[in-house]
């Protein structure tokens, strides 16, 4: 997957990285798996606690708010007690948060459960591609750090075909009871198996050698730089580089981020706007609501969350597609395709919608428009997947200068998750008032995702990360 070895990486060491790698990915799997499994329930949640859109959009998208609070303190944590240490803080939220989230006793009991996850999810968002920028060659970064999207899409197909399982085991209802529990608080509660693997994995695999540069254990740094970059690589030159560049700088803070561009930095402005630019193209309205969606638009509950599993199947190749470019043709190209890509398919998929007819609660899209619809979103699905899904995580690793890399990415990964709440919140109402004109809105942001990265994104295929300024 990533390629031959250099001539200063042997294929052992590259071995070695492609598993610390995927070890730290499985914080992405958490983030992929514990999002997107309130696909299946969402239905189940709504007429077990009888509640309408508004209530439901709220206990959907409460988790982002966490999340961002999560994004928020993950990089100062990761600064003072070490990146693998912030890994296990996360897994153990993820952990607990799942054995509340399966046995709540109210709506706002799984409220609360919610956000608790959603803090692991936020913390998990941003030390998944800080610490694999940080252990990974200059060669090989692109593809690597493309292992937290592919891990986050895993996540999300995995929770889809638990769902789908769980639901055919209940009898196609996900209100039906199994052993004792609803289909869907057993949803919810699947989570808990990949929280122990995360916190297993994050004990296993060596702290950052740029952390424990910092703290002090260089000969450690030594040994981890050693069996990541090879023998061929010039240790002490290495050591010393990333040593005197911590020692010109202080620990990053979030008023380091602040200058002349409305109170931040121009290189902090375009993190937030690739980081909202990405949720506000829709794409999660897909993976938290599509089960749903579908439903709304006659299609029966059982087929509906196969269909989510497809889109997520859909997500993985465009993933995979993505981990083969973006260290060949660059961050930015991938980015222009997919914004172009999305733009076509989510206008597509307004026209299909807009012939949606109501009866009674119920909506009904004419067989062509219900096709088109499909097609487009699996189309939409597609190009995200090999673009903006993957390229924002990698470049939020890596774009930003090493004195300001921790406070930029959790400000960056935090107005994520924002924007991520505010189009999760919303879907619910505006599907309900006009479900076309909600996909015109994803459109027009597509639109203009295009134009910012023409105008404001730089290519960071191939630098260092001490090159970054």
């Amino acid at each position: 997957m990533v390629g031959t070895a250099s001539s200063g990486t042997s294929s052992e060491h590259l071995g070695h990285v492609v598993f610390i790698t995927a070890a730290a990915a499985l914080g992405g799997f958490l983030f992929g798996y514990d999002s997107a499994v309130i696909n299946g329930a969402v239905t189940g949640i709504q007429k077990h606690f009888r509640v309408g859109p508004v209530e439901i959009g709220v206990v959907v998208a409460i988790a982002l708010l966490g999340s961002a609070v999560g994004a928020w303190i993950a990089g100062g944590i990761a600064d003072r007690w070490g990146r693998t240490r912030t890994m296990q803080v996360a897994a153990l939220l993820f952990a607990v948060s799942s054995v509340g989230q399966a046995l709540p006793f109210a709506i706002w009991d799984l409220a609360f459960w919610r956000v608790l996850a959603g803090v692991g999810i936020g913390m998990a968002s941003v030390i998944g591609p800080a610490y694999i920028a940080e252990v990974a060659p200059p060669a090989y970064r692109g593809r690597l750090g493309s292992f937290q999207q592919l891990a986050i899409v895993l996540g999300i197909a995995v929770s889809q075909l638990v769902n789908y399982a769980i639901a055919q085991t209940a009898g196609g209802n996900v209100n039906n009871v199994l052993f004792g529990l609803q289909a869907w608080q057993w949803m919810l509660g699947a989570c808990l198996v990949p929280a122990l693997l995360y916190l297993l994995f994050s004990t296993i695999i060596p702290e950052s050698p740029r952390f424990l540069i910092a703290i002090g254990k260089t000969e450690q740094a030594r040994q981890v730089l050693r069996e990541v970059e090879g023998d061929k690589v010039d240790l002490d030159s290495r050591v010393t580089e990333i040593y005197n560049l911590l020692r010109s700088e202080r620990p990053p803070r979030i008023r380091d981020l602040r200058g002349p561009a409305l109170g931040l930095l121009p290189i902090v402005w375009i993190g937030i706007l690739l980081s909202v630019f990405q949720q506000f193209v829709g794409i999660n309205v897909i993976f938290y609501y599509s089960s749903s969606l579908w439903q709304s638009v006659g299609i029966n509950q059982s087929d509906s969350l196969l269909i989510s599993f497809s889109t997520s199947i859909i997500n993985i190749v465009g993933t995979f597609i993505a981990i083969a470019l973006v260290d060949r043709i660059g961050r930015k190209p991938l980015l222009l395709i997919g914004s172009a890509g999305m733009a076509v398919a989510l206008a597509t998929a307004a026209w299909a919608f807009s012939a949606g007819v109501r009866t009674g609660d119920a909506v009904r899209l004419p067989e062509t428009q219900g096709t088109v619809a499909l097609v487009a979103a699996h189309v939409f699905v597609l190009f995200f997947a090999l673009s903006w899904g993957v390229v924002v995580w990698v470049l939020l690793g890596e774009m930003f200068p090493n004195r300001i890399r921790a406070a930029a990415l959790s400000v960056a990964a935090s107005a994520q998750w924002v924007a991520n709440w505010l189009i999760t919140v919303s879907f619910p109402s505006l599907a309900a008032w006009n479900l076309s004109g909600a996909y015109v809105g994803y459109a027009f942001f597509a639109v203009l995702s295009f134009v910012f990265v023409l105008l404001k994104v730089k290519e960071t295929k191939g630098r260092r990360l001490e090159e970054m300024g």
